[in-house]
Order: structure tokens, then sequence, then C-alpha cells
């Protein structure tokens, strides 16, 4: 019978019974919070996960947890990322090319949250630079190395409520600089990614999902001011819009949509508490996506959009 889960369950409970040995994944922002937990539970199902990071000093102090629970042969490696700067993304995944090892997941994990107003080294807005667009050619770049079945995981969010993408102003040129909308953007670009990924993948026999993984207290938080928390609470006073999950739980969507749920089941779609979320506009809801952000057209005017801007093209 096919377990059900929801929004406690965890990554060892989602994972329970699953033999990942010789299963290759790839983790962006693998030295914190949600990278950390999820290369750990990958690896203690025997899996050989790469993880990503900025810091490598700082990844290989805080990722000995996930050392230490390689199991049935499962096994761990970092490389360096910098997804605020092409150059870093590039050199990395042509690194990763080189090496010629094929994966069975990439979980674009890594990301910033309402930061204050800044620009990554190539001048685009920080947070659609780091959110998307880093990620945008990393994950195009590591394309060839996804073999049938693999699947990409695209952690998006319920923030993307915020705001859908703007093609014509994506690094606040003329629009007064929001850190929400900005966040808001980036994490609707995420969503609109995961969908015209899927498109173009499917007939290779990959697939592709995004993911919100809930509301946990991790480094991600990092600029969250009292009145941004603010923002996010109910117009009315009421109850918090969102219950804070721990980091396992929090996790257990992104592993899920990556070897546990159906792959028909959640390709091009955007999951939430380990389930496919519902379509709603409704501004009162905090749960489920925007049609805006599943929408197929604006999918790929964003592909087109990321093209031009990171001045390369991915036919795939």
């Amino acid at each position: 019978m096919t377990k059900t889960f929801g929004a406690q369950s965890t990554t060892d409970e989602v994972l329970d019974g699953i033999d990942l040995r010789g299963k290759r994944i790839l983790v962006t922002g693998a030295s914190a919070g949600l990278g950390i937990e999820t290369a750990r539970a990958l690896v203690a199902r025997g899996a050989y996960v790469v993880g990503a990071a900025r810091d490598l000093g700082k990844a290989q102090q805080a990722t000995a947890p996930v050392r230490a629970a390689a199991s049935n042969g499962g096994g761990f490696e970092l490389v360096a990322l910098d997804l605020a700067s092409l150059a870093s993304v590039r050199t990395s995944a042509d690194a990763l090319v080189a090496a010629g090892k094929p994966f069975d997941a990439i979980i674009a994990n890594a990301g910033v949250m309402a930061c204050p107003q800044g620009a990554t080294a190539d001048g685009f807005e920080t947070q659609f630079g780091t959110n998307h667009l880093g990620h945008f050619v990393f994950v195009n770049r590591l394309a060839a190395l996804l073999q049938p079945g693999a699947r990409v995981v695209s952690l998006a969010s319920s923030g993307h409520r915020f705001a859908d993408v703007d093609l014509e102003d994506p690094n606040f040129a003329s629009t007064p600089y929001d850190p929400f909308i900005a966040y808001g953007r980036s994490k609707t670009a995420n969503i609109l990614f995961a969908v015209e990924l899927d498109r173009r993948l499917e007939g290779r026999g990959v697939r592709a999902t995004a993911v919100h993984p809930g509301v946990i207290q991790t480094e991600l938080g990092r600029h969250l001011t009292p009145e941004l928390i603010a923002r996010m609470m109910p117009a009315g006073g009421g109850a918090p819009a969102f219950v804070f999950k721990t980091v396992p739980q929090g996790a257990a969507t992104s592993v899920w949509s990556a070897v546990t749920a159906a792959a028909d089941a959640v390709g091009g779609r955007y999951c939430e508490d380990c389930h496919v979320a519902a379509v709603t506009d409704d501004p009162d809801i905090r749960e489920g996506v925007r049609a805006y952000a599943l929408d197929p057209a604006r999918a790929q005017a964003l592909w087109a959009k990321s093209e031009a801007l990171v001045g390369e093209r991915f036919p795939l």
C-alpha cells in the first residue's frame, strides 16, 4: 500500500525502506539548514551526494553529520559554487561535466530571502540573480549528466504569491525595490523554470518539479526584520499565517519529490507538505500555488528572457 505523507513527515519517514545505493544526487546550498539535512538523509540511505556550497571552509565543518551518516555505500563530497557569480557557476558546472559522472537527481536548494537591495557579481538583482539565474545556468549546464529517470527539484516557496516575475524590469531598474516582492519574483521564477525544464526534458525520461519546504527557522531568514515578519502574518491579527516546521520536516518534500513520489505525479508541478499542491488564486489562502506560476507560456517567456540575460542559450 502506498504510504501517505504530510506536513509533519520527516526526511527519515519519507525515505523509510528506500535503498539509494548506486544513486548520485547533487544538492546545492549544502552548508546549512535544509541542504545539510537533505544530504544527510540521502547519504544515510546509500546515495552518493555531491554538495555544492559557496564557502567550502564553512561547509566542511557544517557537514560533519552528513559524512557520519554515510552507510550502505553512501558517500559525500563538496564542490565550490557561488550562485551569485556566473563565473563560479560555469566553473563548477564545467568541472562536473568534465568528470563525466551522471546524476540521478539535482536538488536546487540554495537561495537567499528578503535581503536588502543589492546586485550579484553580474549586476542582477540579488534574489533573482541568485535564486533563479544562478540555478538556471548551473542546472542547464549539467543537463547532459542527468540520466533517464533522473529528477530536478527546484526549491520555491509559498512566497511566490507575493509577485509574478517581471520580464520587463527584472532588476528593479524602474520599480521601487521591495524585499518580499523581489523574493516573490525569484520564487515564482523557480517554479516556472521547473515547468519549462520538465517540458523540455520529459522526452528524455527526466522530470522536474518545484517544492515549497514550509517555513523553517534557518539561516535563510537572517534578513527578516520585525517589520517584514509582520507582513507575513494575517492582516486581521488572527492566528499566525504559518506553523514553523523542523528542519527534517522542511527537507521532507524535497526528498519526497526527488526519489519517493511518482515521477508523472510531480513532473511540472508544485509540491508542498509531501503532496502536489492545488492551484488557487484566493489571496487569503497561504497553501497552494498561484496559476501564474504554472503558466506554460509564462514559463517559456521566462526561459527566453533568462537566456538573454545570461548570454547563453540552452535549447536542450
